[in-house]
């Protein structure tokens, strides 16, 4: 659309949204990890790594501008919803992205994570993309690999990240449209509890359970739903514990992840002959829930984790 040069800016911006464009107010910076980025134009060629990450630009309705995504088909079985999201956005690698895969697509942003496509002095880095001209927004998450001092997790964790990308893009209004929406939400699912359950989250592992602590998305995910990590208490992100500590703090209620090949049902099956674990509560009581990798790792299908969970829990006395 040519602008009319006698129309006022106000109405020539509304216009121009109407007609798909976005009213930018760029230059922007937003913080990420303790450093400043400096947006002069909204990204126009970006690749997101990991299903989480696609699914907050998809809900931002940012597809228009990827080109491509990584880390996908690899490890998951994906859902109609997020086929028909994707569309015919390439997939450049199936698991983690080299630096060769990421600048096939000539990009101009990159979302990804530290241990979500991206390894501390690996290949694929913030400094290793900087001299493509390609700057990284690291999921707030994974920023605490790097920096023990970062603020506990917190749904605030997820609704940043919404509305850095949402800024970084000029989209900001449609991230306060999402995150009011998510809010409401989430109250109305904690409305549902009563007293909060003890609750431990099995990823997978036998000789040591891999696990949630306290700067994992799960741990603001179960707080959310009225629940407590056991594991709260641990200064790690996604890491190991001993099956001893979780016998110790015997949980109520069990969260298993869902890869999509069984249901979670090979890890129950495992904790119910584990012979520290099958004498606690959740174990001796039934009380599982699986969840898939989107919905416990940071973006939109948290909202309906929590939602699950809260019911979960309201029904076994919660």
């Amino acid at each position: 659309m040519r602008p009319n040069p006698r129309l006022p800016l106000t109405l020539l911006a509304a216009l121009f949204v109407a007609a798909g464009g976005v009213a930018s107010a760029h230059p922007v910076t937003v913080e990420n990890c303790g450093r400043a980025l400096r947006f002069e134009a909204p990204p126009e060629r970006a690749v997101a790594h990991d299903i989480n990450m696609a699914e907050i630009m998809f809900a931002l309705e940012l597809q228009p501008r990827i080109v491509g995504l990584t880390g996908i088909t690899g490890w998951y079985k994906t859902t109609p919803e997020f086929d028909a999201a994707r569309g015919d956005i390439p997939e450049l690698a199936a698991r983690n992205p080299s630096l060769e895969n990421i600048l096939s697509a000539d990009p101009d942003f990159l979302f990804a994570g530290w241990y979500y496509g991206m390894q501390p002095g690996g290949e694929v880095t913030p400094d290793t993309l900087a001299p493509f001209g390609v700057p990284v927004y690291v999921l707030s998450e994974s920023c605490v690999h790097l920096d023990q001092g970062r603020p506990d997790v917190s749904m605030d964790t997820l609704y940043g990240d919404v509305r850095a990308i949402a800024t970084i893009f000029g989209v900001e209004d449609r991230a306060e449209v999402l995150i009011a929406e998510w809010e409401a939400r989430v109250e109305a699912a904690r409305r549902e509890t009563t007293s909060p359950l003890r609750v431990f989250l099995y990823d997978s592992g036998d000789e040591q359970p891999f696990t949630a602590g306290r700067f994992a998305m799960p741990t603001a995910l179960i707080e959310a739903a009225g629940g407590r990590n056991v594991i709260d208490d641990v200064a790690m992100s996604w890491g190991r514990v001993g099956w001893e500590t979780v016998g110790e703090r015997d949980p109520e209620f069990i969260i298993v992840l869902d890869y999509g090949e069984d249901g979670g049902a090979g890890l129950i099956a495992f904790l119910e002959a584990h012979p520290v674990m099958s004498t606690v509560a959740a174990v001796r009581n039934g009380r599982f829930l699986p969840l898939k990798y989107s919905e416990i790792t940071p973006g939109p299908a948290n909202i309906g984790a929590i939602e699950k969970l809260a019911a979960a829990l309201a029904a076994h006395g919660g």
